[in-house]
């Protein structure tokens, strides 16, 4: 059913509806020939299913071949299952399947990290590469692995999902999930306020304790220092695992506290020296810009290190809020 939607008929295009669901918004748009018209924007009805599928027709005026949809959660390829914390009346349920019945129309379930991971291989900052790991670091940590254009979901719908897992010792904070140090209890935005917090300072939210790191106020940029320590260590084991050549990333937090100290720090724990940073290719396929690491090998394989590139120029758009 979802093959329906990404691919193009023979000899035509067709409008698709698609929607990215977060636990506070539901953003919706149609796509024709990869181009996005958008439709605006409700709140997520995130306790009520019905009121949840209301919510998507009131965007189904026109007539459309399927719709897409992007959500923050881990959806299972076999039994299209959806496992998310944000959302509970999708949780555990064939949404696809559900929303099809409601809808009338192909539905084919993504997450969002997924989404954007393969967007960004074949529109964007991955263009050209083999391999793409996409991240996203906004209130949380997600993932998505494209490899020769195919999205690599794994059993479960679980690849890609490197927030997950007790990789982080000190601090040793609970998850959501039911573990113990995840990446995801300090690598997003409420992970860098409960870093925050941990170290002795003030309650503060995500958008203070940058705005703190970025006038060079000592607590916030001991903060800061941390959180990158922390979470480039999992990042360059992941890279040297899937072996990817450019790393888009995405999300409000990235956008904000990624500047050239982060990138230097992350490219230098993957053992590849220095990184470099690129825009994606923009434009309404891409309409949420990201940053991207991208590094080279070099032509012979006897060097020990990847030769760094330095590639465009630093983020020229101000940092527009740090939720996922």
């Amino acid at each position: 059913m979802g093959k329906l939607i990404l691919r193009r008929k023979a000899g035509g295009g067709g409008v698709i509806l698609c929607f990215d669901i977060g636990g506070a918004r539901i953003r919706a748009a149609l796509s024709q020939g990869g181009v996005l018209e958008m439709l605006g924007e409700v709140a997520t009805p995130a306790a009520d299913f019905a009121a949840f599928v209301a919510a998507l027709q009131g965007f189904a005026g026109r007539k459309v071949r399927g719709v897409a949809i992007s959500v923050a959660g881990v959806v299972d390829p076999a039994s299209g299952r959806i496992k998310v914390a944000n959302i509970p009346c999708l949780d555990g349920r064939a949404v696809g399947a559900e929303l099809s019945a409601a809808l009338g129309l192909p539905v084919l379930v993504l997450n969002d990290a997924d989404c954007f991971a393969l967007a960004e291989a074949r529109h964007g900052a991955g263009r050209g590469h083999r391999s793409v790991f996409g991240i996203i670091l906004g209130s949380g940590v997600g993932g998505g692995l494209v490899i020769d254009g195919q999205l690599v979901t794994g059993v479960g719908g679980f690849a890609g999902e490197w927030g997950h897992g007790p990789v982080i010792r000190a601090p040793l904070l609970a998850c959501a999930c039911g573990q113990q140090g995840c990446l995801d209890t300090i690598g997003g935005a409420r992970g860098l306020e409960r870093l925050h917090l941990h170290l002795g300072g003030p309650a503060l939210g995500s958008h203070a304790i940058v705005a703190g790191w970025q006038a060079g106020a000592l607590a916030e940029r001991a903060t800061v220092a941390l959180w990158l320590d922390l979470v480039s260590g999992p990042l360059a084991m992941v890279l040297n695992v899937v072996g990817a050549s450019v790393v888009p990333v995405g999300g409000g937090l990235a956008n904000a506290a990624i500047d050239r100290r982060g990138r230097h720090s992350w490219g230098r724990r993957a053992g590849r020296g220095r990184v470099g940073y690129r825009r994606p290719s923009g434009g309404r396929r891409c309409p949420k810009p990201s940053a991207a690491f991208r590094w080279d090998r070099p032509p012979s394989r006897s060097a020990d290190r990847p030769e760094a590139t330095t590639a465009g120029r630093r983020l020229s758009h101000p940092p527009n809020g740090l939720a996922r």
